[in-house]
C-alpha cells in the first residue's frame, strides 16, 4: 500500500527572513486547509518568522461534492471511534511533520500545532506521541481522544471551546483538562460564552497571545 501524502496551502514567513517557526493548522471534518489557512494571518504579527501551512486531510469526505475531506471516518462519533481514528490517521501526519521541519531546517522544538474540531483530536494526539515534544498544542473545539499516557517533557496546551457548541458538547472541554492534569501535561483551558462550534475574535487573540508566549 502506498504512504499517505498530504499537502495543502501555506505561506510565509511575513518577515521575509529565514523560518524560525513552523505553524501547521489542521482543519475539521468536511473542510480542507483552505478554510483555516487565514488563522495563520492574524497571528504574523506575533510569529513574523513563522511558516504557517494547513494541510488538507488525506480521505474525500464520502458522498460529499464539495471538495470536503476528513481525518478519520465518522460513524459512530463516540471515544472509541476517536481513539482508533487517530492513531490510524497519525502516522501519515507524523510524516508529514517530519518532512515539512526537514525542509525549513527546523527542529520539534520549533513546532507548533494547530487544530480545530477533528483537527484539534489530531493535534492533540500527534503532538503528545512526537519523538520530541513540539513547542505547543492549539486546540480548539475538539476532544481528547489519546494517548493514554505521554512521554515527558510534554509540550503546553490550551484548549479553547465554544460554551453553546451544540456539534461538539462543551462537556469535552472539562474532560481533556482533567485527563491531561492527571498525566501531569500542563493545560489551559478557555470555555467561551455565546460561541458555538467556531473559532472567534477572542478565540484568535487567546491563540495569538499562546503562540507568542511559546517563543518570547
Amino acid at each position: 500500500m502506498a504512504l499517505v501524502t498530504l499537502n495543502g496551502p501555506s505561506f510565509g514567513p511575513q518577515s521575509g527572513s529565514s523560518p524560525k517557526q513552523l505553524v501547521v493548522i489542521l482543519h475539521g471534518y468536511g473542510a480542507d486547509g483552505r478554510d483555516l489557512i487565514d488563522l495563520g494571518r492574524a497571528w504574523t504579527a506575533v510569529l513574523p518568522d513563522a511558516i504557517f501551512i494547513a494541510p488538507d486531510a488525506p480521505e474525500p469526505l464520502p458522498f460529499d461534492g464539495f471538495g470536503g475531506r476528513q481525518w478519520f471516518a465518522l460513524a459512530d462519533r463516540d471515544i472509541r471511534e476517536y481513539r482508533l481514528g487517530v492513531e490510524s490517521a497519525a502516522p501519515a501526519l507524523h510524516r508529514f511533520l517530519d518532512s515539512q521541519l526537514q525542509l525549513q531546517n527546523l527542529n520539534n522544538k520549533d513546532l507548533v500545532l494547530v487544530g480545530f474540531s477533528q483537527g484539534a483530536m489530531m493535534a492533540l494526539y500527534t503532538g503528545l506521541t512526537r519523538m520530541s515534544p513540539p513547542a505547543g498544542i492549539l486546540a480548539y473545539s475538539g476532544v481528547f481522544a489519546g494517548p493514554g499516557s505521554v512521554s515527558k517533557p510534554a509540550p503546553p496546551i490550551k484548549i479553547i471551546h465554544g460554551a453553546e457548541d451544540d456539534v461538539v458538547s462543551p462537556d469535552f472541554l472539562q474532560a481533556a483538562e482533567q485527563q491531561l492534569v492527571d498525566m501531569g501535561v500542563a493545560v489551559e483551558t478557555h470555555l467561551l460564552h455565546g460561541l458555538g462550534h467556531g473559532i472567534d475574535e477572542r478565540g484568535m487573540v487567546l491563540g495569538g497571545r499562546f503562540l507568542e508566549a511559546l517563543f518570547c
